[in-house]
């Protein structure tokens, strides 16, 4: 069995650290706990270790797990979301993370309103341009904000990305950068602040904490590899 109470006392000492070198507060990095394929179980020992936010990845899976687990937590959406899923995502999290389109707006905006909920978003900017990631791209992302307004019943806190796979996380930095300039962009066209920037995951948070996120997604380094949940 993986000790979380071990791995997450040293995560927050990475934080902590990652923080200290950028002049930041640790306070401003919140670590969002990424459940996925790890079981109820796994997730009400994290909770008794003080984790409070969890990420799902697949709609189905949350909505399964979630019932199961401790009340008092709170659940961001990280994943793909199809425009199939929106109903059942706008019940289930307090907070999308992967809003990749317009239309998909439009749709979760519609749901919203049916359901008489205001929901926080962030959209996904695909900052590297491969094939494989969703999302917007830098310069749609600026033009795309100025739709907002159209959208009463979403609240655009930021912009969310994941940086190619690579086993330096160095090699995350730029595209941490690109993020932050693009968020900046937005900000100056939408004459607002944007305060969230998604980005960081196991391999490259604390690069990530360094060029100024706000909110980090870690699994296997909380929890071990997800061959060893299926083993467990």
């Amino acid at each position: 069995m993986t000790d979380i109470a071990e791995n997450l006392a040293q995560v927050q000492q990475r934080i902590t650290a990652a923080c200290n070198r950028a002049g930041r507060s640790h306070e401003e990095v919140q670590l969002v706990a990424v459940g996925k394929k790890f079981t109820a179980e796994v997730i009400r020992e994290a909770a008794d270790c003080g984790l409070t936010l969890f990420g799902e990845n697949r709609v189905q899976e949350a909505k399964a797990k979630i019932p199961d687990c401790p009340g008092h937590l709170r659940w961001h959406f990280i994943g793909n979301l199809q425009t199939n899923k929106c109903r059942d995502a706008i019940m289930l999290f307090d907070m999308l993370h992967a809003v990749d389109s317009l239309p998909l707006a439009e749709e979760l905006n519609k749901r919203c309103n049916h359901a008489a909920k205001v929901m926080p978003i962030l959209l996904e900017v695909n900052v590297s341009g491969e094939g494989s990631k969703h999302g917007f791209t830098p310069e749609s992302a600026v033009e795309s904000v100025e739709a907002f307004p159209n959208f009463p019943q979403l609240e655009l806190h930021g912009l969310m990305t994941m940086a190619p796979f690579s086993r330096q996380p160095e090699n995350s930095r730029p595209y941490f950068q690109k993020l932050r300039e693009v968020k900046s962009t937005c900000e100056d066209k939408l004459g607002a602040p944007l305060p969230e920037l998604s980005m960081g995951m196991s391999g490259d948070f604390e690069v990530a904490i360094e060029e100024g996120a706000t909110l980090i997604r870690l699994g296997t380094t909380l929890f071990g590899t997800r061959a060893q949940a299926n083993k467990d």
